[in-house]
């Protein structure tokens, strides 16, 4: 999403772009496939900051895509379920609201859960002032507007929360969302945190469409504009000239094919970049220091479903659903004694409740996922073709133990199974190219995120990264990294190539509330169910 965010900024200057795809569609994370005629879309679970003004929608609008996306509303009253043991307890689509339940489920909590709450939006939104400044007051003002960013920044979110909230059950409830990032509260960077709960704090939305809908919609932007998209073109190297001076001045692709430009970027992460498409022996002693030392975020396993069964009354909506046995959040990824995953906690979303044009009136479609430490695979990478016997035992075991987990919190469910599939770190590897399987990037510790982190403009000249590993993970966060990095070519500002279209309008429409769809959708729904128009 970071390249493709780019190609559109660079395109939309009159720059001549190509983008190079090594899977056989484009959008990493984003795309959407295809299980006996069912979608999933593995990547792409909930955005934030939709509504009207907000940056998500901004950013849509900016880059000229609007017109083309439609986005349903999760489920305002409960957009996250937390399903932590026995207790059930919602995550509301706004501060005030989700205040005023917690606040009535826990009452000695009050004072404290009002300071955090109000402590999450000063951090986030001094966060968020940092790119927007440009000019000399701003530069000038920063210390001040970003005090609270400052006091908080070098904290770890177990550290914050243990100030204002003493309830284990509330902090986990709001802690809940470290599965968005990948750090447990722990180790996970407070404002880095603060970011990820105040990006959903006016709820999540759907694409209609899956993921594959902003793909398509941003591919076709980069094609009007005179860009072009080469899928299934697995990029070898990078190619660097000079001695002391380098600079990148093409690539060359696994085919064998050289292809020049004034100016390459990189999606792939940065070991992946650095190692592998550059070469150590183009690389400065503190670069190859730094690489060294990256850690890269968890992996996962994500197992998908086509089920015949009524989901709703089995308890799913159009909302996520967090399943966590307990309160203890330090042993999620593994177990410390034998280093096999915990596939107690897992994530849920059933896209056919989140985009009602997807559902067939019988099937529906869920992704369960669990995160894991990234490493738990490494026994596997280096098969040399396929894989081995023991490789898909060990999934198919997973595959039954991830099963008998969901049927604890979803009754009935193993028996209505019409198709699975798991996805594992090694299926990460394949189609993602991602370092060990990871799924967000280089891990978003304090010491590998902002000015500690890597940058865009690399040390070698003409070469540029975007990507998860940059900015921020997610959708959003990627493609804002895109803009950033083209902002750099360009000599311009995120806010210049993000310029408000008045002819861009974002389309967002209730996932349980058909009573205000347009007919064209209530159409498509029809059809999907197989129900001629009357």
């Amino acid at each position: 999403m970071g390249a493709l965010a780019a190609a559109i900024c660079l395109t939309s200057k009159g720059q001549k772009v190509l983008v190079l795809e090594q899977h056989n569609v484009p959008g990493g994370w984003c795309h959407s496939f295809h299980i006996a005629g069912h979608r999933f879309s593995p990547g792409c679970h909930y955005i934030g900051q939709l509504g009207q003004g907000q940056t998500t929608r901004e950013l849509y609008e900016g880059l000229g895509i609007a017109n083309e996306l439609v986005f349903f509303e999760m489920n305002s009253a409960a957009y996250e379920h937390c399903w932590v043991g026995p207790n059930r307890i919602d995550i509301q689509a706004c501060f005030d609201e989700l205040y005023s339940n917690l606040s009535e489920r826990f009452p000695a909590e009050k004072k404290g859960l009002s300071r955090y709450l109000a402590m999450i939006r000063k951090v986030s939104g001094q966060l968020a002032l940092i790119p927007r400044m440009q000019g000399f007051w701003d530069h000038v003002t920063i210390p001040w507007r970003t005090r609270h960013l400052g006091k908080y920044g070098l904290f770890n979110l177990q550290k914050v929360i243990n100030w204002y909230i003493k309830d284990p059950l509330l902090k986990t409830v709001l802690t809940i969302q470290w599965g968005n990032h990948g750090l447990t509260p722990d180790k996970a960077c407070f404002p880095y945190h603060a970011a990820v709960m105040d990006h959903y704090s006016n709820g999540g939305f759907y694409p209609m469409g899956g993921g594959s809908a902003i793909v398509k919609a941003m591919t076709n932007r980069i094609k009007r504009n005179g860009g072009q998209i080469l899928t299934a073109q697995k990029v070898a190297r990078i190619l660097v000239q000079g001695e002391k001076n380098k600079r990148a001045i093409g690539v060359e692709l696994a085919n064998g094919q050289k292809m020049y430009a004034k100016t390459i970027i990189s999606n792939a992460d940065p070991e992946k970049t650095y190692l592998q498409l550059i070469g150590k022996q183009h690389l400065s002693a503190k670069l190859i220091k730094q690489i060294a030392k990256t850690r890269y975020s968890c992996a996962s396993l994500v197992l998908f479903l086509v089920v015949k069964m009524d989901v709703c009354k089995a308890g799913l909506d159009s909302g996520n659903v967090w399943v966590i046995p307990d309160t203890d959040s330090k042993s999620h990824y593994k177990k410390e004694t034998d280093k096999s995953p915990n596939l107690s906690r897992f994530f849920i979303s059933c896209s056919t409740l989140k985009d009602p044009t997807s559902f067939d009136g019988i099937h529906h479609t869920l992704e369960v996922i669990t995160l894991l430490d990234n490493t738990l695979f490494d026994k596997f990478k280096d098969e040399a073709s396929g894989r081995s016997k023991a490789y898909l035992q060990y999934k198919e075991q997973l595959c039954i133990e991830m099963i008998e987990s969901l049927e604890k919190v979803l009754p009935g469910i193993s028996d209505s199974i019409i198709h699975k599939e798991l996805g594992t770190p090694l299926t990460n590897v394949r189609y993602i190219g991602s370092t060990n399987g990871c799924i967000y990037g280089t891990e978003k510790s304090f010491w590998q995120i902002g000015a500690f982190g890597y940058q865009s403009r690399s040390e070698i000249e003409n070469l540029y990264l975007c990507g998860a590993s940059i900015l921020a993970n997610g959708i959003a966060g990627a493609t804002y990294s895109g803009v950033q990095t083209a902002a750099r070519i360009l000599d311009s500002t995120q806010a210049e190539l993000l310029k408000p279209d008045l002819s861009q309008k974002l389309r967002v429409y209730a996932a349980e509330d058909a009573s205000q769809y347009p007919d064209w959708i209530k159409r498509k729904i029809s059809q999907r169910k197989g129900i001629k128009d009357l």
